[in-house]
């Protein structure tokens, strides 16, 4: 079931699948080329492209897993890649037309890896910008209030607009969410203030809010005391809580079951209790969460 107004770029081909980890070891492509089309029919928008450390150690290697993708699906990809070298080469095997025309996306620029900005001029790209840090004398420091993280996303945005000739609808701010069961600092809460704040802005009209949601539910029980699954329930609250505020994109997996909870769900309401907690009553309220019936 997909939800009204939420665009999902798959996130499946990522190492930091055990599965996918081991099609990368293989060099299977034909799996993956699987693997891509499983996500493009149940409704993928995008499809994120990350092969971690094999990608540094052998750039040739990332190349040939996008040509092999866009030799099977037609959505334009997200290519996903801290090293400049590495993404020129990608950008540069790239076809358009194998995705209707479409820009791919650059995953990530930050304040601190600015210097992939300078893709933009290899081809007209689309970009994941993010927030969750900020440059301060010369120094990267983790931002922790939302409107730090509104701070560093209007920065980027009105640089790429202004000096690169980026659209806003071709942006979009990853609020960086945190996971639940190690957030005593308020991360979570940063993200949903950051969402808010950034959907505000009128220089910011257009840009897309995302975020990843498979970290949120880690190292917590996959059910419920009810026998439910907690780990969807627990991402299906937080989109019930970001949307409204203007998340509109999330990186994740097509066939999860996402969904907005009503408001009497019990996990929605101990989601939104846990978040305005700090500290030690943060952990005791996520031990609640899964021990209580």
């Amino acid at each position: 079931m997909s939800i009204a107004g939420l665009t999902i770029i798959g996130e499946r081909i990522n190492p930091g699948f055990r599965s996918t980890q081991a099609l990368f070891e293989k060099e299977d492509l034909a799996a993956i080329q699987a693997l891509a089309v499983r996500q493009a029919s149940q409704g993928a928008r995008f499809l994120n492209v990350n092969a971690g450390t094999k990608a540094l150690n052998d750039p040739g290697f990332m190349v040939e897993i996008v040509r092999a993708i866009q030799a099977v699906v037609d959505v334009p990809l997200s290519l996903d890649c801290p090293d400049f070298d590495v993404l020129k080469a990608v950008l540069e095997a790239y076809d358009p037309a194998r995705a209707h025309g479409e820009k791919p996306i650059i995953n990530s620029i930050s304040e601190s890896r600015w210097q992939l900005a300078e893709l933009l001029k290899v081809r007209p790209c689309r970009a994941v910008l993010m927030s969750s840090e900020q440059v301060c004398d010369g120094r990267m420091m983790p931002n922790r209030t939302g409107a730090e993280v509104h701070g560093a996303a209007r920065r980027m945005a009105l640089r790429l607009v202004g000096e690169y000739g980026v659209r806003n609808e071709d942006l979009f701010v990853d609020v960086s969410i945190a996971t639940l069961a190690a957030d005593t600092e308020g991360l979570i809460q940063m993200a949903l203030d950051g969402t808010r704040l950034v959907r505000q802005d009128p220089a910011l009209a257009g840009i897309h809010i995302m975020g990843g949601l498979s970290n949120l539910p880690q190292h917590l029980p996959k059910t419920a005391s009810d026998g439910s699954d907690l780990h969807l329930q627990i991402e299906c609250a937080f989109l019930t809580v970001a949307m409204p505020l203007g998340f509109d994109t999330v990186l994740g997996t097509p066939w999860r079951a996402y969904r907005l909870l009503p408001t009497d769900n019990r996990v929605l309401r101990e989601f939104a209790r846990i978040v305005a907690l700090r500290d030690s009553e943060a952990l005791m309220a996520v031990v609640e969460l899964y021990q209580s019936e």
